[in-house]
């Protein structure tokens, strides 16, 4: 039984506006063929690796991971290139853990050494990153290039110029049959001659078939993207496929192209080809987890911080004497609870990730600006003592499991809220602390959805554009999958007779775009912190603001293990802190309103219920000040619970109004157990919060 093909040269919607397929698309496109191995070498990045070493493991195939990148001409003389015309491209594939920390170096240098979101790699570029890696040459190279000029001489200098720079046994000659007629790229007469001159130099050649989609039928979409991303109209010059032969085609299908290539070689038949072929991709495939790095934990090191020593010691010492200042005396039940959230943290080994987010929020406070940790992390003893969080977990009844147990093998999540108009003070201190070979803000990739899609479809099929915005702006903002549903249950489509022949193309090309990448940004709060080989598991580029950006999103991250730190701009925050200077300014001194409690000002809960709340944070909404009217909060607890049940949980599970009955004297408190009343005794028998889930359970 022959074995399985594999294809090789594959990008992905995450080669933005390239790629027509989602990677989870394309693997099981691959699956479907029961092939085992499966490459993605995206253009200019490795966005999309991690969903795809992930769809990779969930069907059991193996990831071969790469690049396409662009790589300059140092062959060309002035003016051989006009403005505008492709480069020649280069793709490295990594071989090993190390060759998967030098992708994601090279990666970044190219996008250092270019224009923003148009990265630049160069033979020496590609040379200093080579550690475990293979450079595949194929015919939109310069080697490609030369040879399709039948300028031997040029291709021998291309060739010894990257031998130079390059191991022999880490470089390979990837050639590429489209079916095209004459000797151009895509061509089996090209692609006959450079296996020819691969032979004739002692080099492997391989074959690949330059996917860029799942399907063939997914052709025009493919079309749109080139179009979207030259931001010109429809038209055979301005796309870059010649027929529809760049999609993951199957095994037999790409055997029979090999038979066509090595004849044209002058190869008596394709099994050399095909076992070179074959030969690479058990040489590059990567273990998601043991290569990717899938899994593991990568916390900033306790040195970074000023410490000296262990730093779970150093995390014990600071609770301790945090839980001292916080309680004077503490209690039997707050020192055993300390002792049991710093097993878990032992036994997790997540001190540093204590110390550093600690940190971080102890240099926010030394710059002024006003701090507030969110979410489940207010839970934690912990954050408590190290001040990271100012609520009491005992007080409350919060528990630590919603926020971290050992049941759950990853890190804890803790969100800060800080002011608005000074996160990026915050953003620079933290570069600054721990520098840019440990931090990186996240990235946030843009899909399209419906609004997006019809905008870019409508151009690219050269619509009006006053027609193009009227269509965009009568769809609520939904994904591009949902614009028929959308057209037949909404009845302000229905009547905006939307059935044209030429729209019903439109909307089914708005419909193939649905989820795809359209570009890339910052995340609006992620950082990352991680130790100093956080360069070795994400690639970076420059956001325009100037930071160092990963290619990963917020998901990615944290399936790599690496610190995610939220700083959120929250302008509430930047309100209390100007209207604190303008006390001060005006002569009524400091006011120190986190000394506040414990918040038992009648007339301040009597404004709350007649719903006189514009300005206050999150109790301001038109829903909120409806719901606080009814409640007629007059403790802060109650204002806890009204934000909680104000959620899409309780509110689409009807909690609401059973609460507010129970609550204002209207019915009876109602409790499935009576075993169950201590825990929900303080909601009136809803379950609201999370913990009451936990203890319930």
């Amino acid at each position: 039984m022959a074995e399985p093909f594999t294809h090789l040269r594959v990008a992905s919607g995450y080669s933005l506006q390239y790629g027509a397929s989602h990677p989870s698309v394309l693997v099981g496109a691959a699956a479907g063929y029961d092939m085992d191995t499966l490459a993605l070498t995206d253009r200019d990045g490795l966005y999309g690796a991690v969903r795809f070493a992930k769809a990779c493991l969930a069907s059991g195939i193996a990831p071969v991971v790469g690049v396409d990148l662009a790589v300059a001409d140092a062959d060309a003389h002035p003016g051989r290139r006009g403005v505008g015309q492709p480069r020649q491209r280069a793709v490295v594939l990594a071989s090993s853990r190390a060759g998967w920390g030098a992708l994601c170096r090279l990666v970044t240098a190219a996008h250092a050494g270019g224009e923003r979101g148009a990265p630049v790699a160069t033979r020496e570029l590609i040379g200093a990153h080579a550690t475990d890696t293979v450079v595949m040459l194929g015919p939109d190279s310069d080697l490609g290039e030369a040879i399709a000029a039948r300028d031997e001489a040029r291709a021998a200098r291309v060739l010894a110029s990257w031998r130079e720079r390059v191991d022999a046994d880490q470089f390979v000659v990837g050639v590429t049959d489209h079916r095209l007629p004459g000797a151009g790229p895509g061509s089996a007469r090209l692609a006959g001659r450079m296996l020819a001159f691969a032979d004739a130099h002692r080099l492997p050649g391989v074959l690949t078939n330059a996917v860029r989609m799942a399907r063939k039928t997914d052709a025009p979409i493919a079309d749109v993207l080139d179009a979207a991303r030259r931001l010109v109209p429809l038209d055979a010059r301005n796309v870059d496929r010649r027929n529809a032969e760049g999609y993951l085609t199957s095994g037999a299908e790409m055997a029979a192209r090999a038979a066509d290539v090595a004849r044209l070689a002058g190869r008596r038949d394709a099994t050399r080809l095909l076992g070179d072929t074959r030969a690479l991709a058990l040489r590059c495939r990567l273990d998601p987890h043991a290569d990717i790095g899938l899994g593991e934990i990568h916390l900033p090191e306790f040195a970074v911080l000023g410490g000296v020593g262990d730093a779970l010691a150093a995390l014990r010492a600071r609770c301790e004497a945090g839980l001292n200042a916080r309680y004077g005396t503490p209690s039997r039940e707050a020192s055993d609870r300390l002792a049991d959230e710093l097993a878990v943290i032992s036994q997790m080994g997540f001190a540093s990730y204590f110390l550093t987010v600690a940190h971080v929020v102890a240099r926010v406070k030394d710059l002024g600006i006003r701090v507030a940790a969110r979410g489940s992390g207010a839970g934690s003893l912990v954050n408590y003592c190290l001040g990271i969080s100012g609520v009491d977990p005992i007080r409350y009844d919060l528990i630590m499991e919603r926020f971290l147990s050992p049941l759950r093998r990853a890190l804890p999540d803790i969100d800060i809220d800080v002011e608005s108009a000074r996160r990026l003070e915050v953003y620079d201190q933290v570069f600054a602390d721990f520098g840019q070979e440990r931090v990186a803000a996240v990235a946030m990739l843009d899909t399209y959805r419906v609004r997006h899609a019809i905008r870019d479809v409508g151009a690219a099929m050269s619509l009006p554009p006053g027609d193009i915005d009227a269509i965009a702006k009568a769809f609520p903002h939904i994904r591009a999958r949902d614009v028929r549903h959308a057209l037949r249950e909404l009845p302000e489509l229905r009547r905006a007779n939307l059935n044209d022949a030429q729209l019903q193309v439109l909307f089914t090309l708005v419909e193939g775009l649905d989820g795809l990448p359209r570009h890339v940004s910052l995340h609006p709060c992620g950082v990352i912190l991680s130790d100093a080989t956080l360069g070795d598991r994400t690639p970076t580029e420059r956001s325009l603001g100037g930071y160092p950006m990963s290619q990963f999103d917020k998901d990615d991250v944290e399936d790599l293990g690496l610190l995610k730190l939220d700083i959120l701009g929250i302008r509430m925050q930047s309100s209390m802190a100007h209207a604190l200077n303008e006390i001060e300014r005006v002569g009524g001194g400091r006011v120190d309103i986190d000394t506040l409690d414990p918040y038992d000002d009648a007339d301040v809960y009597a404004m709350i219920s007649r719903a006189e709340t514009l300005g206050c944070f999150q109790i301001e909404s038109p829903g909120q000040r409806e719901l606080v009217g009814k409640f007629s909060p007059d403790e802060f607890n109650d204002l806890i619970i009204d934000i909680s049940l104000f959620r899409p949980g309780p509110v689409k599970s009807d909690m609401v109004v059973p609460f507010l009955r129970a609550r204002n004297g209207w019915a009876e408190a109602s409790y499935p157990h009576p075993d169950l009343i201590p825990a929900l005794a303080e909601t009136r028998g809803v379950i609201v919060f999370h913990e009451q889930v936990i203890k319930v359970v």
